[in-house]
C-alpha cells in the first residue's frame, strides 16, 4: 500500500476547518455590533450550515476509516 506523503491534506484537519468556518458564520450575527454587518453574515445562514455538516461529515469519515484499518489489522 502507498503510504501517505507529510504534505497530504487530511480530512479530519479539513473537516475542523469547515466546522470553525460554519460555527463562526452562524454565530457571528449573535455578536456584531453593525446592523449591516449582522444582517449579511445573518443571510448566509444556509452556508454555515452547509459547512458544519460537511465539516462533522469529513471528520466521520476519516474516524471510520482510521477504525476500519486498525480493526483489519
Amino acid at each position: 500500500m502507498a503510504s501517505r506523503s507529510p504534505r497530504a491534506p487530511r480530512m479530519v484537519e479539513r473537516g475542523l476547518m469547515c466546522i470553525l468556518i460554519g460555527a463562526a458564520v452562524l454565530l457571528a450575527p449573535h455578536f456584531l455590533q453593525s446592523p449591516a454587518w449582522r444582517e449579511t453574515i445573518g443571510g448566509a445562514y444556509v452556508v454555515g450550515w452547509f459547512a458544519l455538516v460537511l465539516g462533522v461529515a469529513l471528520v466521520a469519515v476519516d474516524l471510520f476509516q482510521r477504525a476500519k484499518k486498525s480493526g483489519g489489522r
